[in-house]
């Protein structure tokens, strides 16, 4: 009842146009004035609530093909830990690769921690425009042409210095760091795709879910599992909490505990966004029951221990 009313509002002209739409943008102007102290309070943050589910029904989703580097260091930290544990060699898959900011991230956090390690890492991507870019491996300061802010800004100068090379202006990523990444044009929500991956160690699926509507989010993601090795590990976040709890809760995906709490709130980007964006992400509220589950980005899958193996 709450959702169709939701819906109806969501829907609602006067002359043409959307009174919802002045509504919101005067909000969004509100919260961003106000201070950490008042929307942390149980009344404003219900409100909030409301405030996202009518943006969430109200906005234009659109597809974006940038992303930066380093972009949560816990999820990477997480990567790190998990990749001791799976045998030899270790499969990966991103998922949504976009400009090559995350898969660079997350070969540079494994590599460094485990130069040993045989690393299969392949990214998969649905524009073959970012995926030739994002092969090529060279960026440039400042603001990139596919993402609306630098890439690189999160990197401190001894990162820098450790992950690219410096050609002229721009920096490109070193060879040990690009070596072996098998770049795929496709489309994660196609049955295809997952099959043509294999059965990986970890699937990374962050950031690009929150675009589509959310039956649409909901089948990908159910598609998306279906690459993960049982026992193996998907890292979901940037997507609607709601479609990723479902998932989750009808599949009896198992959350990831360590570090939930720091991945959550490691990409200011999507928090500092809630909740006037469509793909903001709430503060976490352990009033709720389910709040494990909802909040967190990290799930082991299928039946198999923490040791998983995937065929060679």
């Amino acid at each position: 009842m709450a959702q169709a009313m939701l819906s109806r509002m969501a829907g609602l002209r006067i002359l043409g146009k959307s009174p919802l739409g002045a509504y919101l943008r005067l909000n969004e102007w509100i919260w961003k004035r106000l201070p950490p102290s008042l929307t942390a309070l149980r009344p404003i943050t219900l409100y909030g609530h409301l405030m996202h589910s009518l943006v969430r029904l109200q906005a234009g989703r659109q597809m974006y093909l940038g992303t930066l580097f380093l972009r949560n260091r816990a999820e990477l930290e997480l990567i790190r830990r998990l990749s001791g544990k799976a045998g030899h060699p270790m499969k990966i898959a991103v998922l949504g690769s976009s400009n090559g900011a995350e898969v660079y991230s997350i070969s540079w956090a494994v590599r460094s921690a485990q130069p040993d390690l045989k690393l299969i890492l392949q990214a998969v991507d649905i524009s073959a425009k970012v995926l030739k870019f994002a092969q090529e491996g060279v960026y440039a300061p400042g603001v990139s042409e596919l993402v609306n802010e630098p890439v690189l800004e999160r990197m401190t100068a001894k990162e820098m210095e450790e992950m690219f090379d410096r050609e002229g202006d721009d920096f490109r990523v070193k060879p040990w760091i690009a070596k072996g990444i098998d770049w795929r044009l496709g489309d994660a929500g196609d049955p295809g795709t997952v099959e043509a991956l294999g059965p990986q160690h970890i699937v990374v699926a962050n950031r690009f879910l929150c675009h589509m509507r959310p039956a649409e989010a909901e089948r990908c993601l159910r598609n998306i599992a279906r690459s993960v090795a049982p026992g193996g590990y998907l890292f979901v976040s940037g997507i609607d909490l709601d479609v990723r709890t479902k998932v989750a809760t009808e599949l009896g995906w198992k959350p990831v505990p360590d570090l939930l709490e720091q991945i959550h709130d490691g990409d200011q980007t999507l928090r500092v966004s809630w909740p006037y964006k469509y793909w903001g992400l709430e503060p976490i509220d352990r009033r709720r029951r389910d709040w494990k589950v909802r909040y967190a980005s990290v799930f082991q899958l299928g039946e198999g221990s923490d040791q998983v193996s995937v065929p060679r």
